[in-house]
C-alpha cells in the first residue's frame, strides 16, 4: 500500500501482517481519488473514514489536505497503527477513535462533507449504512457517501443512491443528499 497523493505521495505504509483487515488496493484506491478529484477540493474538508483498519484511506485523505479526518476501528491494533503513522508523518488532521461503527454512527451528531465506509464484505447491515447516515442527516448538504463493497451487493435500492463503480470484486457506491 502507498499513499498516492499530496504532501506524503509515494509513502509506503508498511503494515503490521497481524491486522484483522482487508484494505482497499492502490487500484481501487486510485480510481476512486481520480472521481473525487473532479468532483470536491481536499483543502478543508471534513472526513469521517468508517472501518478505517490500516489507516489507508485516511492517512490519504489526511495527505491531500483534509482540514479532519474522523476514523473508526472497533481494532485498536488498527487504531494503534494509524494513530502511530499520523503522528510519525506529523499529520495532526487525524482523530482515531476505537469503537463499534453502528453504535458510533447512532450517537454521532457532527457533520461531514465526505464519509467513507469500507465495512467487512460479509457484513450483512452494510445496507444499512446509508440508512442511518441519511436518517441522521450525518452529511452537509453537498456531502458525499461512499460504500465499499463485494461487486455482487447491489445498494441501488437507497433513494441518495447516485452510482457504483466496479473494480475487480470490490465496487464503490456514491450517495449524495437530496436537494429538493
Amino acid at each position: 500500500m502507498r499513499i498516492i497523493g499530496g504532501k506524503l505521495k509515494g509513502l509506503r505504509l508498511n503494515t503490521p501482517k497481524n491486522l484483522p483487515v482487508r484494505p482497499t488496493t492502490d487500484l481501487a484506491k486510485e480510481a476512486l481519488f481520480n472521481i473525487l478529484n473532479n468532483q470536491i477540493d481536499f483543502d478543508d474538508i471534513k472526513v469521517l473514514d468508517l472501518f478505517s483498519g490500516t489507516g489507508n484511506i485516511s492517512l490519504e485523505f489526511a495527505s491531500r489536505g483534509a482540514a479532519e479526518v474522523v476514523s473508526i476501528d472497533r481494532s485498536i491494533q488498527c487504531i494503534n497503527y494509524l494513530k502511530d503513522t499520523a503522528r510519525q508523518h506529523g499529520l495532526t488532521n487525524i482523530k482515531t477513535f476505537k469503537a463499534d461503527v453502528f453504535k458510533y454512527l447512532e450517537m454521532e451528531t457532527e457533520q461531514y462533507d465526505l464519509i467513507f465506509a469500507d465495512p467487512p464484505y460479509d457484513l450483512n447491515r452494510i445496507p444499512d449504512i446509508p440508512k442511518i447516515v441519511f436518517e441522521k442527516q450525518l452529511l452537509n448538504a453537498d456531502g458525499l457517501l461512499i460504500v465499499e463493497h463485494q461487486s455482487m451487493q447491489n445498494l441501488s435500492q437507497h433513494p441518495a443512491f447516485v452510482e457504483q463503480r466496479k473494480y475487480g470484486h470490490s465496487s464503490f457506491s456514491f450517495f449524495k443528499m437530496l436537494v429538493s
